[in-house]
């Protein structure tokens, strides 16, 4: 046979599903100890080279996925506000608004609420201690804020043509009325801070929501 005919071996198509893994891994592991130490030690407090090395990677993984500090941050907020399950908390949140009831919907937001408030309110309290001190978690934490009262306002406009609201109730008053039930400083004053459970703290939000809304 010559040597041009001989069959030729077929290479192995690379597989990137471990190293892919690995990043995932990394990346998650960052954002742990990110949130621990944040939690434990404040925002100002806790420097990239800590993260990276309580999460046992480089520094320059930390910068390279997140771009430092507000990044993490950002990062953590956006994971808490997913909620727990495989469908983000707002998705779900959206379908609530098919209901034909406007207690049905106060009713699963304060359920919601519940489920993502214990997640994200301890971080965006830390976020808004460092507020006063710099000006990235400033800046971080105005965006968050004029993103959750845009999302309010959208909540507002839903609620407003289902049956069973308050008659007199404007749409920027039922907005603002949503924004203060979402304050992470309601959840901080009155589950950390007064010892409250996370039930009682999402029956009180969910009462205080039917009685100035319906």
């Amino acid at each position: 046979m010559h040597p041009s005919d001989s069959p030729v071996k077929s290479r192995r198509p690379y597989d990137a599903t471990a190293r892919q893994e690995q990043a995932r891994a990394r990346r998650a592991a960052a954002l742990d100890a990110a949130e621990r130490l944040f939690l434990s030690g404040g925002y100002l407090a806790t420097s990239p080279e800590e993260i990276a090395a309580a999460a046992d990677v480089s520094v320059a993984t930390v910068y390279k996925t997140y771009g430092g500090k507000s990044g993490l941050l950002r990062a953590l907020c956006e994971r808490a506000l997913q909620g727990a399950g495989p469908v983000p908390a707002e998705d779900r949140s959206d379908s609530l608004r098919a209901t034909s009831s406007a207690r049905t919907l106060i009713e699963g937001w304060g359920r919601l609420q519940l489920e993502v408030a214990p997640r994200v309110a301890p971080l965006l309290v830390v976020l808004a201690e460092a507020a006063y001190r710099d000006p990235g978690a400033a800046s971080l934490r105005a965006e968050i804020e004029d993103r959750r009262l845009a999302r309010m306002g959208e909540n507002a406009a839903a609620l407003l043509r289902l049956d069973g609201v308050r008659g007199d109730l404007t749409q920027d008053e039922a907005r603002d009325v949503l924004w203060l039930a979402t304050a992470p400083e309601l959840y901080d004053l009155l589950v950390v801070r007064r010892g409250w459970s996370v039930s009682r703290y999402g029956q009180h939000v969910t009462r205080m929501l039917v009685a100035s809304l319906l």
